[in-house]
């Protein structure tokens, strides 16, 4: 029996006895976790190998750790790092790619470590000046060009250390002028505008395994729904962007949309999306979303087991090495 096209997280760092038999029962594809899910080492350790075993296999286990201010693992067990924008901000573009791919080596071992082996990372979203400081200093720079390079770096990197990265927020979030996890954004741009600058970084890497659409409103492309629920939208995505991997929602409690968590996960799947995210651990809401969400089959279903196929037992690194040589090259002080 194939997984359910949902990944799901949790309440809190181990598995509750009403967790673990709604696990078993709704079978999800993957899981994510937050920092309410992180504690130690040996704890996240215990609990990815406890989620795995409530579906019975391998299920991929996500985490959003790009460093700076989204990073769900921190000190005093791992490592504290500086916004990505402030790796490039002045600095040699040779220097600071190479700083930029052994910080997401490290951050893929440290993931691995645990248990973990997807990283909702990387952003390709190009921000502009007005846009909402909740892309900012995450983005990887201020031009397409700059993102899409910067962004294949990390991409590459976190597949060396065994950790599959998430491109995200297809087909761009920069020009968001509010917060999508509070409100809906839209974004009022011609659509040639949105061709040349923001759907580029994702065209030139849309060879990704699992991609991440941007619960935002785009007039020129569907003036009356979000790009999570657009079948428009998503038909650009995998048409003109040519992203042919397992497209997963946002967090579909995330406050930019409405109506039931049912009617959103069976939205997002009738737009197009492979896999439905949930994250926020409420069991009523993970119920309806399991009640919208079949199982993975077709396309959903090839482009899930082509990500799989993907992880891998990371390539040998010398860790330690590898954060010295980032200390040096970039003056920030990693080692926990």
């Amino acid at each position: 029996m194939s997984a359910r096209a949902a990944i799901l997280g949790l309440g809190g760092p181990s598995l509750t006895p009403e967790e673990r038999s709604f696990f078993r029962e709704a079978n999800p594809w993957g899981f994510i976790l937050f920092s309410r899910n992180v504690d130690t080492p040996v704890q996240l350790r215990e609990l990815t190998s406890d989620l795995r075993d409530c579906v019975g296999r391998n299920a991929p286990i996500l985490i959003d750790q790009e460093g700076g201010r989204v990073a769900r693992m921190g000190p005093p067990h791992w490592r504290q790092w500086q916004p990505v924008m402030n790796l490039f901000d002045g600095a040699d573009e040779d220097a600071a790619l190479l700083a930029a791919r052994l910080r997401y080596r490290i951050i893929a071992d440290e993931l691995r470590s645990v248990g973990i082996d997807v990283n909702c990372a990387p952003l390709l979203d190009v921000p502009i000046e007005s846009g909402h400081e909740v892309i900012g200093a995450r983005a990887l720079g201020r031009a397409a060009e700059d993102v899409a390079r910067r962004g294949r770096a990390i991409c590459e990197s976190l597949l060396a250390g065994g950790v599959l990265p998430v491109i995200k927020h297809i087909p761009g979030h920069g020009r968001a002028s509010v917060d999508s996890h509070v409100e809906l954004p839209r974004v009022s741009i011609p659509r040639e505008t949105l061709t040349q600058t923001d759907f580029a970084p994702f065209k030139a890497l849309a060879d990704q395994a699992l991609g991440m659409p941007a619960q935002v409103v785009f007039e020129a492309l569907d003036p009356a729904t979000c790009a999570t629920l657009s079948t428009e939208v998503i038909a650009i995505i995998r048409q003109e962007i040519g992203f042919d991997g397992l497209l997963m929602t946002d967090d579909l409690s995330m406050q930019a949309l409405s109506g039931s968590m049912h009617t959103r996960a069976e939205n997002a799947l009738a737009a197009g999306c492979d896999v439905i995210l949930h994250c926020n651990g409420e069991m009523a809401e993970m119920q309806a979303v399991a009640s919208a969400t079949p199982q993975l089959a077709g396309d959903a279903l090839r482009r899930a087991r082509a990500a799989e196929a993907l992880r891998r037992e990371p390539d040998p690194e010398n860790i330690k090495d590898a954060a010295h040589q980032y200390e040096s090259l970039t003056g920030e002080r990693i080692h926990v």
